[in-house]
């Protein structure tokens, strides 16, 4: 039986990176004051075609929608921020603090073409700062991207930014853009002929060459800001260089989703190829009050965890999880007793990895050694009758009994050394 494609399955060996990543993001952001949030991967259809916008792809062509047995439309959310919004305003976390700092990580679901950093299944680590319109709280979001970046050691990215002004303003920007494309609809790919008449700041990342060619002269989005607009972005822009951030301004960057407005960011890497973005965010002030919440300015990103491993170098050189303590049993009455011993080895908190196969005891020793632990705790007939248990040191073979009732003083003594 094979897997969905585009679905995967995340393997023992692989999972030590992704706990990893879990866990520098729990540190990271922990320390920053923000609190984990999980929320449900089904949600109402009508959540995310009220927040991500009826004419989107996400929408249109890629979300996993079904009716289920109460004739209720619902669907595998396709990206994490609209459920965050949609939890907020139900739990009522307004009435808890002005500022809520939010961070999830889980599975988001669409249906695209699979492909290296591109699956149907994938995962997201995302943050929402929600309550705060001033750019300060853009650039905690952006700062903390990059911090997790480089806790992970990776270096090789740039930070693209740009400001998409309000709704008033993007209205006006378009009606122009329009006007432009229209002369040029010809010249323009089959897709962005599409969205000309749905979503036409969307032809703005076309990756198509010709189209490109023809926005080169078009009229700039920046042409239609006014003073705040501006000034929110200026300022970010000035953080940035106080920080010490290098960033490029992409004033093509419009993302795929309808409730950003002003600030709009990717931090993309040349590593994926064609799939570069690796996070990507920006503001959306009007998002919570259009799905039935009090106004509320917020401001997040979504990290992709997939891209993530494939350029992550630090997390591919992770030390691999050891037994550190192998036990062997011999007999019935060993497998009842040993478990006292297990309970001493999970007070200290080491390693251990109990024999289930009833082989000889040479065969055993063999495994213990092939498992690169330190230790093999070996309790038999023998040791049973004479209240004892046999300590064999691996790599010199020398062997040792411990008394049962010493077993957890001489554990104590030794931790160390199987620890290092």
């Amino acid at each position: 039986m094979q897997p969905i494609r585009g679905i995967k399955d995340i393997l023992p060996n692989e999972i030590q990176s992704w706990q990893h990543i879990y866990n520098v993001a729990y540190k990271i952001l922990s320390t920053a004051n923000y609190d984990e949030l999980r929320t449900p991967i089904l949600e109402n259809t009508d959540l995310f075609k009220r927040s991500i916008g009826n004419f989107t792809d996400i929408v249109n062509k890629e979300m996993y929608t079904f009716e289920d047995q109460g004739k209720r439309n619902i669907t595998l959310r396709p990206e994490g921020t609209a459920s965050v919004a949609r939890s907020f305003i139900y739990n009522k976390l307004y009435n808890n603090s002005s500022i809520n700092r939010l961070w999830y990580l889980g599975p988001m679901f669409r249906y695209e073409r699979p492909q290296k950093g591109r699956q149907r299944q994938f995962h997201q680590l995302g943050i929402e700062c929600i309550g705060s319109e001033k750019p300060i709280a853009d650039i905690e979001v952006i700062r903390l991207a990059i911090k997790i970046l480089t806790t992970l050691n990776i270096s090789q990215y740039r930070l693209e930014i740009n400001s998409i002004g309000n709704l008033e303003e993007r209205t006006i920007y378009k009606e122009k853009l329009i006007n432009y494309l229209n002369k040029y609809q010809k010249d323009l790919d089959e897709e962005s002929q599409q969205r000309l008449k749905t979503n036409p700041l969307r032809i703005l990342d076309s990756k198509d060459m010709k189209t490109q060619e023809v926005l080169l002269e078009a009229p700039k989005l920046i042409s239609s800001l006014k003073l705040k607009s501006l000034n929110h972005f200026n300022e970010i822009c000035e953080h940035l260089k106080y920080l010490d951030i290098p960033y490029q301004i992409n004033d093509k960057l419009v993302r795929g989703l309808d409730y950003y407005n002003y600030t709009a960011f990717e931090i993309k890497t040349k590593e994926l190829g064609t799939q570069d973005t690796i996070c990507g965010g920006g503001r959306y002030d009007n998002l919570i009050e259009q799905l039935g919440g009090p106004p509320t300015a917020s401001v997040g990103w979504a990290i992709g965890i997939e891209r993530l491993l494939i350029i992550a170098k630090k997390i591919s050189n992770l030390k691999k999880k050891i037994s550190h303590i192998y036990i062997i049993t011999q007999g019935i009455i060993a497998e009842k007793k040993i478990w006292t011993i297990i309970q001493t080895i999970e007070e200290y908190e080491i390693n251990f990895q109990l024999d289930l196969n009833q082989n000889n005891l040479k065969k055993q020793i063999k495994k213990a050694s092939q498992s690169k632990a330190k230790i093999c705790c070996i309790l038999g007939d023998n040791e049973i009758n004479n209240n004892y248990i046999t300590i064999k040191w691996l790599k010199t073979g020398q062997q040792e009994q411990i008394e049962l009732y010493q077993f957890k003083t001489y554990l104590n003594k030794i931790k160390n050394l199987l620890l290092t």
